[in-house]
């Protein structure tokens, strides 16, 4: 009798939940997914949860193919010499195949004091917390969000909609991945909700206070909260484990998304970094990293040749409060285009994608291979590769 070939996905997000429902095509694979939360959360709604207008959270039953195992604990280790995990509530875990898709957070970057005084928003847990403090601030408290990304813009916008006085400290410039066009539109919109925006030199935080933030330039801004948004960085469990990462610790592969120490390990999402050349954070791009992560996983079970990412983007979608937002158009490269949809419009659409990104999922979960994303594909990339090729052989070519 032939034994089910053992697959651990450690990452309960969206490409974690993707690619583990993806493997379920064949019945003589046994998926595992290891996630430190028994529900999953819905990330790109988190400052929703901050003001008070969506709990961000699905029961996996809803979004999980039935059959997979669902183990609620974290990984403190990969042993990749004998395929196994280490569980922080002890034990280990044993697999064939392991797919990485532990996400991504945001990143204070040793800026004094903002460790222990600001209010990161990157999970749950961190946005709850954040709306208890709110809930128990005066009125009028002053709140300050660093980070003018789409998670700074979002949170910004939906407490200031909700009557806060709210200051968005850039660091550079608003949005940075918007095209002027599209910027000047959200600066517009920030300013009839009252959010005071700081951009261009000087507005850098250099420093957190209880009661204040500290900018390059030498101001000093009253701050009751501060939100940090700024910043990128993954775990570090990549880095514990001895495996080769980029400088920012995600798990570096190649085109097929597969560890370039190990043909055993495939990565998927925030936390990959394919050919040193990662895709943009977003759920845009998790989905159908988590499926390819998967079908290199079942590729390489039959004996098939993985094959290589091959995605390209839309654009962007920002919620700026409830009633208006703004899409960014962008070309395959994920570079922006003049051209945006904005307003109510843009609102709705928005709602749509948080709606059809767990939709996916779902549909995934019913009926897997059903994701396909080679509409999108980005010739642009082949021309990057191209330029970085030095010949060495990808993992896919290596014998396990």
């Amino acid at each position: 009798m032939t034994e089910n070939t053992r697959v651990v996905v450690i990452g309960g997000g969206y490409s974690g939940v993707m690619a583990a429902n993806r493997l379920t095509q064949r019945t003589d694979v046994a998926v595992t997914l290891i996630n430190p939360r028994p529900d999953f959360v819905e990330r790109i709604r988190l400052h929703q949860l901050v003001g008070g207008s969506n709990d961000a959270v699905v029961e996996f039953g809803e979004v999980l193919a039935a059959g997979i195992h669902l183990v609620v604990d974290s990984v403190t280790r990969i042993e990749a010499s004998d395929r196994s995990v280490t569980l922080a509530t002890g034990g280990t875990l044993a697999y064939d195949y392991l797919i990485y898709a532990v996400g991504s957070a945001s990143a204070d970057r040793g800026v004094p004091g903002a460790a222990e005084f600001a209010y990161p928003i990157a999970s749950w847990e961190q946005a709850e917390r954040l709306r208890g403090a709110i809930d128990v601030a005066s009125a009028t408290a002053a709140l300050t969000v660093v980070g003018a990304g789409p998670t700074g813009i979002e949170t910004a916008s939906e407490l200031a909609e909700l009557g806060h006085p709210v200051t968005l400290v850039c660091g550079a410039v608003l949005g940075p991945y918007l095209h002027p066009r599209g910027r000047g539109s959200v600066a517009k919109r920030l300013a009839r909700l009252g959010v005071t925006v700081l951009e261009g030199p000087g507005s850098t935080v250099t420093g957190v206070r209880r009661d204040a933030v500290e900018l390059s330039d030498g101001r000093e801004l009253s701050s009751a909260i501060t939100i940090w948004t700024a910043g990128f960085g993954v775990p570090e469990l990549a880095v514990r484990s001895g495996l080769t990462t980029d400088a920012l610790g995600r798990l570096l592969t190649d085109e097929t998304l597969t560890s370039i120490d190990d043909v055993r390990i495939v990565a998927a999402g925030d936390s990959a970094a394919p050919s040193e050349l990662p895709f943009r954070m977003s759920c845009q791009a998790a989905g159908p990293l988590g499926a390819h992560a998967a079908d290199t996983v079942l590729a390489r079970i039959t004996g098939a040749q993985a094959a290589p990412i091959e995605l390209g983007f839309a654009g962007e979608c920002i919620s700026l409060g409830r009633g208006a937002g703004i899409f960014q158009f962008a070309h395959r490269n994920d570079a922006a285009t003049k051209v945006y949809l904005g307003g109510r419009p843009a609102a709705r659409l928005k709602e749509l994608v948080c709606r059809s990104t767990v939709n996916q999922l779902t549909r995934e979960a019913r009926k897997p291979g059903y994701l396909s994303w080679g509409w999108s594909k980005d010739a642009k990339r082949q021309l990057l590769l191209q330029s970085k090729s030095n010949g060495a052989p990808t993992a896919a070519e290596r014998v396990a």
